[in-house]
C-alpha cells in the first residue's frame, strides 16, 4: 500500500470510530423511544379485615398468593383507609382528598338516595387521561343516578360492575363499554369475584399494548359471603374465609397473566380493603372495627405493593399511610402532574422503594362521619369521638379525650395523658385545628345528642 493510500486508510478508520462513539454518546442520534409509562392495578377487597391476609398475622384464611405478593413487593404495616366506612373511602381513595373536602363525608350512599361524587372532583382515572386506557371493574358506590352515574363520567373508559354494595336493593350487574350504551344482567352472587377478575383480566389483555390503569374493586368479603362452589367449604373460617381464600387464587392468576404477557415488570399492582371488617373478619388485634370511630380497627388495613425492578423485594414498612396517597403517588409514579386542586395526600413514592424511608405525613386525621374522631402521629394518638351504646360521644367535650401511646399500647387500652402532659397538649392542638379546618365543610352533620350530665365547655 502507498504511504500516500495508508494515510488515506487510517484518516478513514479514526473518523468511522469518531462517528461511533458520537453515535454511542448522543442520546439525540440513538433516537431511543421513551420507555413506555407504567400500568397501575388497584385490587380493592370490602371490609377485609388486616388480620384476615397471612403476611399481616392472619392464621385461619390461607393467601399464599397475596403473602408471596407481599415477599416480591413492599408491605406497609401502618396503613389506613381514608374513613372507616365504605362511600366516603372510596371517594378519599381516587380524589387523593379526605373524603369531607368531597361531600361524601357522611354515611354511606344508600339504593334511594340521589347523591354522588361531584363531577368538579378529579379522580385517579382523570388525571391519567388521556395516557391512559382505563377499567373500574366491581363496585363503584360513588353516586348511581345522573350526573354521578355510571363511573365513565369519572375518567372511567369501562365499568363492568355493581352501583354500590351487593346487599342493597334493587341490584344488577351493569356494563359500560367504551362508546356503548349502558346495559345490565341479573346478579349471581357465587360468581362475582369471578367474573370481575375475568373481565379484568381481558381488559389487561386487550390494552398490553397501551398504558393502563384498572381500578378491581371486588364486592368481597363483605357481607353476605355466597361462596363460589369451587371454593366453598374450603376455609376454617367457613363462608368468610372461603371467599378470601377465592380472591388469593385469582390474585394469584392475575399475576401470572402480567408475566405471561411480559408486563410484569412494567405494571405497580397495589392489594388493600376499603375499611376494616364488619361482621366478620379480622382486625389483626386492633380496638374496634368497621364504622367504629376513632380506633384503628376500623381504618388500619393491608397494603401490598408489587412491581418486579421497581420495587426491592421483602421491603416491611411501618411508615404510615393512608389511601389518600393513592393519587399522588400514582400521579408521580407515572409522570403525571397533581391536579390543580387541594390534596390531601402525599407521595409515598420513596416508601415503597427505599427501605426505612419515613413517612411523608406528620400526622392523619380520622374521621367519624363529619366529625374529627382522632388524630394521629407516628407514636401518639388522640381519640376524640368514640360510641357507647346510642351515642356518638364527643370525648373532647367531656374532658375524656383519649392519649394513646402506640409503641407500648397498640391496642389502645389506656389513656396516658397524665404522664405526657406536654404531647396532651400537642395532639390537643393538632385535634382543634383539624376540627377548626374540616368540619365546617360538613353538609350532614347533626347536633351532638350527650347523654348523662353537662359536658365540659370544649
Amino acid at each position: 500500500m502507498r504511504p500516500t493510500a495508508l494515510f488515506r486508510h487510517r484518516v478513514a478508520r479514526m473518523i468511522a470510530s469518531l462517528a461511533a462513539a458520537l453515535l454511542v454518546a448522543s442520546p439525540v442520534a440513538l433516537s431511543k423511544t421513551p420507555p413506555r409509562k407504567p400500568n397501575v392495578i388497584i385490587i380493592l377487597a370490602d371490609d377485609l379485615g388486616y388480620g384476615d391476609v397471612g403476611a399481616f398475622g392472619g392464621k385461619l384464611i390461607k393467601t399464599p398468593n397475596i403473602d408471596r405478593m407481599a415477599k416480591d413487593g413492599v408491605k406497609l404495616a401502618t396503613f389506613f383507609s381514608s374513613a372507616n366506612i365504605c362511600t366516603p373511602s372510596r371517594a378519599g381513595l381516587l380524589t387523593g382528598r379526605y373524603p369531607i373536602r368531597t361531600g361524601l363525608g357522611y354515611e354511606v350512599i344508600q339504593a334511594k338516595d340521589t347523591n354522588g361524587l361531584p363531577l368538579s372532583e378529579i379522580t385517579i382515572a382523570e388525571a391519567l387521561k388521556p395516557d391512559y386506557a382505563t377499567a373500574l371493574i366491581g363496585k363503584w358506590h360513588l353516586g348511581h343516578v345522573p350526573p354521578y352515574w355510571p363511573p365513565n363520567v369519572q375518567g372511567f373508559d369501562l365499568f363492568f360492575g355493581l352501583p354500590y354494595s351487593h346487599d342493597m336493593k334493587p341490584l344488577a350487574l351493569y356494563n359500560k363499554e367504551p362508546g356503548g350504551p349502558l346495559t345490565s344482567e341479573d346478579v349471581d352472587f357465587s360468581h362475582l369475584t369471578q367474573r370481575f377478575f375475568d373481565r379484568g383480566l381481558r381488559f389487561i389483555e386487550d390494552n398490553k399494548d397501551r398504558p393502563f390503569f384498572l381500578e378491581l374493586a371486588l364486592n368481597a368479603p363483605h357481607e353476605p359471603e355466597v361462596p363460589n362452589p369451587d371454593f366453598k367449604g374450603k376455609s376454617k373460617a367457613a363462608n368468610f374465609g372461603d371467599v378470601v381464600e377465592e380472591v388469593d387464587a385469582r390474585v394469584g392468576i392475575l399475576l401470572a397473566k402480567l408475566k405471561s404477557l411480559g408486563l410484569e415488570k412494567n405494571t405497580l399492582v397495589i392489594l388493600t380493603s376499603d375499611n376494616g371488617p364488619w361482621f366478620e373478619g379480622s382486625s389483626g388485634g386492633f380496638r374496634d372495627r368497621k364504622g367504629g370511630a376513632g380506633w384503628e380497627g376500623g381504618y388500619r388495613v393491608p397494603f401490598i405493593a408489587r412491581q418486579p425492578g421497581t420495587i426491592p423485594a421483602g421491603i416491611v414498612s411501618n411508615a404510615m399511610a393512608m389511601n389518600i396517597d393513592f393519587l399522588p403517588t400514582i400521579m408521580a409514579w407515572t409522570g403525571k402532574p397533581l391536579p390543580a386542586t387541594t390534596i390531601d395526600g402525599k407521595d409515598l413514592s420513596p416508601v415503597l422503594k427505599t427501605r426505612n424511608a419515613p413517612s411523608p405525613h406528620d400526622e392523619l386525621i380520622l374521621f367519624n362521619n363529619e366529625r374529627v374522631a382522632a388524630v394521629r402521629t407516628k407514636d401518639w394518638k388522640l381519640v376524640i369521638r368514640t360510641y357507647y351504646r346510642v351515642y356518638d360521644i364527643p370525648l373532647d367535650k367531656y374532658g375524656y379525650s383519649q392519649l394513646i401511646d402506640l409503641k407500648n399500647d397498640p391496642t389502645e387500652s389506656y389513656n396516658v395523658a397524665a404522664l405526657h402532659p406536654d404531647v396532651m397538649k400537642d395532639m390537643v392542638a393538632r385535634a382543634k385545628r383539624a376540627q377548626a379546618e374540616f368540619e365546617p365543610l360538613g353538609v350532614r352533620q347533626a347536633p351532638d345528642v350527650l347523654p348523662g350530665a353537662k359536658p365540659s365547655t370544649p
